[in-house]
């Protein structure tokens, strides 16, 4: 190893990361929360991680220090040459790809290397649509996910039937993981604090590819966006003339709204869009 690496805080004013409200940033500096974080995840020797959004890297070092080989993918520049340092440090162990992680293909520069474990401080703004590109990538991808979100999205991740945070997330995310929340965080352990609190959820057990999961979102979508109507009316544009029909044979009475549906009755939907 090299010499020692410095504070972060001096790493951020040496290099100018102040954080990007355009990119959602808010960082974590405190050492003791992020090796929670690694914790939460059982990292160990020998393991390979993809992080994204890594910034001045201080959940990745967190990381580096159980022994993993880490991918991180980072698209702000400002951080590239920062990470640079971290990854000397760790004997090259890390490898930061320049990249919007949103459309990267993980499977080019990770081949040989999945299932990884992904763990992530997610920048707030892209957060729902990186765990659902990461769901529907399932365990050819993924065998473990430890992910920040803002607590308001973690209530919607593991929210149940009948409560107001249940929705389409909920659905998507309880038929092709098993989530939990493993702790939460407030505002001010970030720099700079956000205005909620935050929570970190452990999606573990990746279920191989639901057959109708496209056709899962697109009724979720359908029955969610009017959740206040009941499925005769919500559902209509999808079944059509063949609502009644479907409900009746899902057992499920028109009457009802999209919160109180379970998943597996939104799962037999999905199938009848599919078929």
């Amino acid at each position: 190893m090299s010499a020692p690496l410095p504070p972060l805080r001096d790493v951020i004013e040496r290099y100018e990361l102040g954080a990007k409200k355009s990119l959602g940033q808010h960082f974590l500096l405190d050492l003791n929360m992020t090796r929670k974080i690694a914790r939460t995840a059982d990292i160990g020797s020998g393991d390979q991680v993809l992080e994204i959004g890594p910034g001045p890297g201080g959940l990745t070092r967190a990381l580096l220090e159980t022994g993993a080989h880490v991918t991180a993918i980072e698209r702000d520049h400002r951080c590239i040459e920062a990470l640079s340092e971290v990854a000397a440090f760790f004997d090259n162990k890390l490898a930061v790809i320049e990249a919007d992680a949103l459309t990267a293909d993980e499977t080019t520069f990770l081949a040989g290397k999945t299932p990884v474990k992904i763990v992530a401080n997610l920048p707030y703004n892209i957060s729902t649509e990186l765990l659902i590109k990461w769901l529907k990538a399932g365990p050819a991808l993924w065998s473990v996910m430890a992910l920040m979100f803002q607590k308001e999205v973690a209530d919607r991740i593991l929210a149940a039937p009948g409560s107001k945070a249940y929705g389409r997330l909920s659905v998507i995310a309880q038929t092709t993981s098993v989530p939990s929340r493993a702790f939460n965080l407030p505002a001010r352990a970030f720099t700079p604090p956000p205005k909620v609190d935050s929570s970190v959820v452990l999606f573990e057990q990746p279920r191989e590819g639901f057959p109708a999961l496209g056709a899962l979102e697109k009724v979720t979508q359908a029955a969610f966006s009017q959740r206040r109507k009941m499925l005769r009316s919500s559902l209509k544009p999808i079944f059509g003339d063949k609502l009644s029909e479907t409900l009746l044979s899902a057992n499920i009475e028109e009457t009802r709204r999209a919160e109180e549906l379970s998943i597996d009755q939104f799962k037999k939907l999905a199938l009848v869009i599919a078929e």
